[in-house]
């Protein structure tokens, strides 16, 4: 196996620490992001209660019939809002849909420049609840320490502190509840069926609560897969293609999947919650000039965030046009 090292950060010595403390931090997580690209982040403020309430709503939504979940699937939104059901999303490239099915929640829109035609309504559960509240206050937290990781991030690119700040205030950002159903007949299922294909994240970073059961795997410049489990309640956060492209690459979106589990588990369901922090919609990901020299040529064309979603979820399969 390759070794891979994966550091375990502790956000408050950078949201509370001294100086040093701030610029140590800062450099540990710019040096995680240009190697593996991912590392995991303890002390982030998010409470062992409010996680197990988070995994118990979300269990419940998807225990519903299957009719009940399909009422809260709304059409020509892509997925980005309210439930998705099974065979819907596949990776890039990939043949088999994902063996997954998924709930969505999106900015609640509180920004006079912004409109539903940007963010529409989020989708409210009538048979849980709980559900919209939690939900919501996860997605709240989340964003706040995300946005706390982009000023440390900022601050290793040699960009003020606040450089991400705009663009991401409002931003278009996703909290994703996953059910990887249990695998009934393994024997009838295509041989390339997984929970998750190989894929890369879409967005600027993503902030993933745990999971219930093993599985994820990074891919490491060896070629190998590596596991990847955090410990307890810490949050593992992952570089995402946004901010590789806005770094020319500088920062890593490393290619990762969920794999299936050993035969005896696979009746087993498994659930995760990853928060995939977006901009607007307008952010420029034009390469930074600071990334950008002989040696490391411009390694995309220009675009913005949001044209650069609308690709990627045609991709997915979950926008047709």
């Amino acid at each position: 196996m390759s070794i891979v090292t994966i550091p375990r950060l502790d956000l408050l010595a950078y949201t509370q620490g001294s100086a040093a403390q701030r610029r140590q931090f800062s450099q540990d997580i710019g040096s995680a992001f240009t190697g593996t690209g991912f590392a995991t982040i303890t002390n982030h403020g998010m409470d062992k209660a409010l996680i197990t309430e988070l995994y118990e709503v979300i269990q419940a939504f998807f225990a519903l019939p299957e009719e009940k979940k399909r009422q809260y699937e709304v059409p020509g939104l892509a997925g980005q809002r309210g439930y998705t059901s099974k065979g819907r999303e596949k990776a890039k490239d990939a043949n088999t849909p994902d063996l997954k099915e998924f709930w969505q929640r999106g900015q609640t829109l509180s920004d006079e420049t912004l409109s539903k035609a940007d963010y529409p309504d989020n989708v409210a559960v009538s048979e849980i609840p709980r559900f919209d509240t939690v939900t919501g206050t996860i997605y709240g937290r989340l964003e706040a320490i995300g946005r706390e990781l982009l000023k440390a991030i900022a601050v290793y690119l040699n960009l003020d502190e606040d450089y991400f700040e705009p663009k991401v205030h409002q931003g278009n950002s996703i909290l994703r509840a996953i059910h990887y159903f249990p695998i009934e007949e393994p024997d009838h299922l295509p041989a390339d069926a997984v929970r998750a294909g190989a894929h890369e994240d879409i967005n600027l970073i993503t902030l993933l609560i745990g999971a219930s059961a093993d599985g994820l795997e990074v891919l490491t410049r060896r070629g190998t897969w590596y596991p990847v489990k955090a410990h307890g309640e810490d949050i593992v956060v992952n570089v995402g293609d946004m901010l590789q492209r806005l770094t020319n690459n500088k920062l890593k979106s490393t290619t990762h999947r969920v794999v299936n589990p050993p035969r005896e588990l696979m009746k087993m369901s498994r659930y995760s919650v990853p928060f995939f922090l977006h901009p607007r919609a307008s952010m420029s990901l034009a390469a930074l000039q600071s990334c950008v020299d002989d040696h490391h040529p411009n390694a995309y064309p220009d675009t913005t965030a949001g044209e650069y979603l609308n690709e990627r979820l045609r991709e997915i399969g979950l926008k047709l046009n």
